[in-house]
């Protein structure tokens, strides 16, 4: 195990201009001890990626509200590997229908959590699946 807290990148990808429940989640982490780098609004996947590498994060969780997501969490999953850092877990929430979610789930994204999940359910999961890349 590493010697330091889980490193999660919280991002906003695309155009939707509501950012409250990425807040929210990104203080519920830093709030349980990990460190968060929140990127905020209108980043498109190519920022995202190079920040979560830039940063050296264990993990990203993208928030989408725009209905992008079929193409949002793919994109920054395979800029994630051209960059050789496929091993950045990815995973995220927002308004997602629950049919995509498999879909989702076969393209290399982690976990979805839809409205209504627990900021703490979010970190247990968080807790017991990411693990701190050396």
């Amino acid at each position: 195990m590493a010697d330091h807290p889980l490193r999660i990148l919280v991002a906003k990808p695309g155009l939707d201009g509501h950012d409250r429940g990425a807040k929210i989640i990104a203080r519920a982490l830093r709030d349980a001890g990990m460190e968060v780098i929140y990127t905020g609004l209108h980043q498109t996947p190519e920022m995202i990626a190079s920040a979560a590498v830039q940063e050296d994060v264990d993990a990203v969780g993208l928030s989408i509200m725009s209905g992008a997501h079929m193409t949002l969490f793919p994109a920054v999953i395979d800029l994630l590997r051209e960059k050789g850092a496929g091993d950045i877990g990815v995973f995220g929430g927002g308004i997602i229908p629950d049919d995509d979610i498999p879909r989702l789930k076969k393209l290399g994204v982690a976990e979805i959590f839809t409205p209504g999940s627990s900021t703490q359910d979010i970190v247990q999961w968080i807790r017991g699946h990411i693990q701190a890349r050396p």
